[in-house]
């Protein structure tokens, strides 16, 4: 992203006027670092940024790439060019969104790429399986409710921004400037029912899940007994949790979340393997 929400009205008001000045009628639109936009003014990310951003979600030619925020389309551009992804950028500026649209063309990238006129509070992106971002914490957490609803597992990038206490699952730092990573996490908070089956029996016990965002802590009832989980993890759809069962055996249980159920295998440190689901309550 390249619209860096600024606070300093000061700032703003300063560098409004330079872009202003500079571009004359019936020029070709070129944007003017530190313009303004809507609760913004630009700021292009580096490249080398731009890069370890869509590193950082692992892109791939099978991804759909959302920029919030597109500024020069900078970001979409490079999602299609250097790791073939199809991508969308958001930009709320008319004249930048059709000059990101012309920088789109130049690369050769209209095929994958294509950057939309659009407020990112408004428009519908959540088909995007990877969000990029360079937004200030505030827009950052007023975004927050609408990509923790995306579907579990969406990568979503931020430059320079965190997401508050939704801590980053990775932080890269590049010329003294931070990019933040996250997945989506699953929604498992709450009690679920728990069936066990392998070496010709099976049982099924009462599970509960303590969540904020991908941190996962719980607890499994053993008789009279509510055993802790051990390793509990989560990352978008994958789970993975282990408890010491009755005989003292420990079980590390791993599979997927689809919904309101979540299935997977297991096995014992004694060796024994077999199968599990979990239904919520």
């Amino acid at each position: 992203m390249h619209l860096l929400r600024l606070a300093a009205a000061p700032l703003a008001a300063l560098l409004i006027a330079f872009p202003a000045a500079a571009q004359q009628k019936g020029q070709a639109y070129e944007p003017q670092v530190g313009q303004a936009g809507k609760d913004v003014i630009w700021v292009p990310t580096p490249d080398e940024v731009v890069e370890r951003m869509l590193r950082m979600a692992q892109v791939t030619a099978n991804d759909y790439v959302v920029d919030l925020g597109a500024g020069d389309g900078k970001i979409a551009i490079a999602a299609a060019k250097l790791f073939g992804a199809r991508s969308m950028g958001v930009e709320y500026n008319p004249e930048m969104a059709k000059h990101a649209q012309r920088n789109a063309e130049k690369a050769g990238v209209t095929s994958k790429a294509r950057i939309v006129q659009g407020d990112i509070f408004v428009t519908d992106f959540t088909q995007a399986t990877v969000v990029t971002m360079y937004l200030l914490p505030a827009l950052n957490l007023k975004l927050r409710p609408q990509i923790l609803a995306m579907r579990p597992g969406t990568r979503v990038v931020s430059h320079s921004f965190t997401m508050d206490d939704w801590e980053a699952d990775e932080i890269s730092s590049m010329d003294g400037r931070r990019a933040y990573f996250w997945v989506v996490p699953a929604n498992v908070m709450g009690a679920w029912t728990l069936e066990v089956s392998g070496g010709g029996a099976s049982e099924k016990m009462e599970l509960t899940f303590e969540q904020r965002y991908q941190k996962i802590e719980g607890t499994l009832g053993l008789g009279q007994v509510q055993a802790g989980l051990r390793d509990a993890r989560l990352r978008g759809s994958n789970i993975a949790f282990s408890y010491v069962d009755g005989k003292s055996a420990r079980r590390d249980l791993s599979g997927r979340v689809s919904g309101g159920r979540m299935e997977g295998s297991f096995r014992t440190d004694n060796g024994t393997e077999g199968r599990w689901s979990a239904t919520r309550k």
